[in-house]
């Protein structure tokens, strides 16, 4: 297929050529070829700008008015005005690292990933995982709603000279990428903020490969309970009292993320809350088996720590699994009361 490739596209460090393999297009599913500012569908002609080095797919779900493009949009405008998490002005790709390795489950997702297997962040905000996750010479896409928070992961690629992820802009319910194509499909704190997470699931989970993984982070249906008493108290307060959150004491975060992770936590027009069992029967009926989750699904191996995130753990009858989940609801704030599932995608029989 003959390539022209200006040097607008050439500038963006992502390296196109080696990312239009994983592209099609969401309007017919056809293969892309690259034209001069935009990407063109050789089977239905559509179009696609590629501005500020972002290719942009984004075709919103649903007819105009209905409930699925009203919450997509109201979304969309959200992270406009708040994108999530934020850049200090000081972060660069060491700075990055670092901030990296002091979540755990960073640190440990990076060290089990292999070098060279294709990753997609389904929902990858301002990209800083995904950014993280390419440093090992793995192929990244990293795709979100929002423009501006693309763009800043993008002038964060450009500023520290890095040639991935490459940042597309896209509605999950309208990929534009190729089905079965990834080792490792990410959505870590996005499926919720859909009108319907069980078909988001469903749309992401079509682009994992067989033998692959999918890994998705989710609101949890106790757990989030401690943070729904706290926006009650800022409501109620105008938004005084920050502190009883401890993300938000001083000394924690900087200025710009610590606003950036109130606004997501506490002021997100859109958030529905889960289990671990619901999460995995979305697993099931996807063609996934269950591997592993954060927590652990049994109160026997509810204490041990993150790791060997990819070792199949069981995942317990639902009795074992609401003890576990129960006691979510006495945890030290922290982390939104999260919860994450990790699924293996059975082979064609």
């Amino acid at each position: 297929m003959p390539l022209s490739i200006v040097k607008t596209i050439e500038r963006s460090g992502a390296d196109l050529e080696h990312y239009l393999e994983l592209l099609r297009c969401p309007a017919c599913a056809g293969a892309l070829d690259i034209r001069t500012y935009r990407l063109l569908c050789a089977n239905c002609g559509q179009n696609y700008d590629v501005k500020d080095n972002i290719p942009r797919f984004l075709r919103i779900s649903g007819p105009p008015g209905s409930l699925a493009s009203a919450v997509t949009q109201k979304i969309k405008n959200f992270y406009e005005t708040n994108p999530f998490p934020d850049y200090d002005s000081f972060d660069n790709v060491g700075s990055l690292i670092e901030k990296a390795k002091e979540s755990i489950f960073a640190r440990v997702l990076n060290e089990e990933l292999p070098a060279g297997i294709n990753i997609l962040e389904a929902g990858c905000g301002t990209g800083q995982l995904s950014i993280f996750l390419s440093l090992a010479n793995r192929r990244v896409v990293a795709a979100d709603l929002s423009s501006r928070s693309l763009e800043m992961g993008q002038a964060f690629k450009e500023k520290n000279s890095l040639r991935r992820p490459l940042f597309i802009q896209m509605d999950l319910f309208n990929p534009c990428l190729k089905p079965e194509s990834f080792d490792l499909v990410i959505s870590n704190g996005v499926l919720h903020h859909t009108a319907d997470p069980r078909r988001a699931f469903r749309s992401i989970a079509r682009l994992v490969r067989p033998g692959g993984h999918i890994l998705a982070g989710l609101y949890h249906k106790y757990g989030r309970f401690a943070t729904d008493v706290r926006r009650f108290i800022f409501n109620m307060t105008r938004n005084r009292f920050k502190a009883i959150d401890p993300m938000l004491r001083p000394g924690r975060l900087g200025a710009a993320k610590q606003a950036a992770w109130f606004a997501d936590q506490y002021k997100n027009p859109q958030e529905s809350k889960h289990t671990i069992g619901e999460a995995a029967a979305w697993l099931n009926e996807n063609g996934f088996d269950f591997v592993s989750s954060i927590p652990r699904s049994t109160p026997d191996d509810f204490s041990k720590g993150l790791s060997h995130l990819f070792r199949p753990q069981p995942l317990g009858d639902a009795w074992q699994r609401f003890a576990v989940e129960f006691s979510m609801l006495f945890w030290p704030g922290g982390e939104g009361g999260f919860f994450i599932v990790i699924g293996k995608k059975r082979s064609a029989s």
